[in-house]
């Protein structure tokens, strides 16, 4: 990971700018950021789920992308993904759009941050911790719930926060990153109690019980 002076937003915008083609495979974007780093393409990888589209396939392509890297960044080393990952396509003109909209979020954190509590953000034992969050909601957006509202945007906002405070040395924004995977936790543990009542419900209704 290469720290940049660099707003998030500006590197994004030039990576979409360098997208061409009717498809795009993660291999593509993992070439295309170059030495910006792992955090980049967590961030990257996030901002589709912040908007309300639907990208077949994205959220579990880029939720194991997510996963992986995240793992990398604990163990400090690069990451390995499975080539059925790596190249499986997507469309650009459904993706891009979804960047783009993205970005204009990415634009709006830009104007906040700003290198503070190093604490959070600095040493090889901040950098594991801050892996292992990523990775669970890395985990929690893997979660075959994308028709549930909120399911992808908490962790997806939890990442971006991660990743983009990492980036540029903003503990605060890390904290608020803490913040929104600690409710998602508590949204996914909502929901699985309610489907846990739901059944038992039927199952009682089932049954004559």
């Amino acid at each position: 990971f290469t720290e940049t002076s660099e707003s998030l937003s500006t590197l994004l915008q030039r990576l979409i700018g360098n997208l061409s083609g009717k498809t795009i495979t993660l291999r593509d974007l993992m070439e295309a950021i170059g030495e910006q780093g792992l955090l980049l393409m967590c961030a990257i990888a996030c901002l589709p789920f912040l908007i309300p589209v639907s990208i077949p396939g994205v959220s579990t392509v880029f939720g194991a992308a997510i996963v992986m890297i995240s793992l990398a960044i604990t163990l400090n080393r690069l990451p390995w993904l499975p080539k059925r990952i790596l190249d499986k396509e997507m469309e650009t003109a459904r993706l891009v759009p979804a960047l783009e909209k993205g970005v204009n979020i990415v634009s709006k954190l830009d104007r906040y941050m700003r290198p503070r509590l190093p604490g959070l953000t600095t040493g090889t034992v901040m950098a594991r911790v801050n892996g292992l969050a990523i990775m669970t909601a890395g985990v929690l957006l893997m979660m075959p719930l994308g028709f549930v509202p909120f399911s992808n945007t908490l962790p997806g906002v939890a990442i971006l926060l991660f990743s983009a405070g990492m980036i540029q040395r903003d503990g605060a924004t890390v904290l608020g990153g803490y913040l929104f995977l600690v409710l998602t936790t508590i949204y996914f543990a909502i929901l699985a109690y309610g489907a846990f009542w739901a059944g038992q419900g039927l199952s009682n209704s089932l049954t004559g019980a």
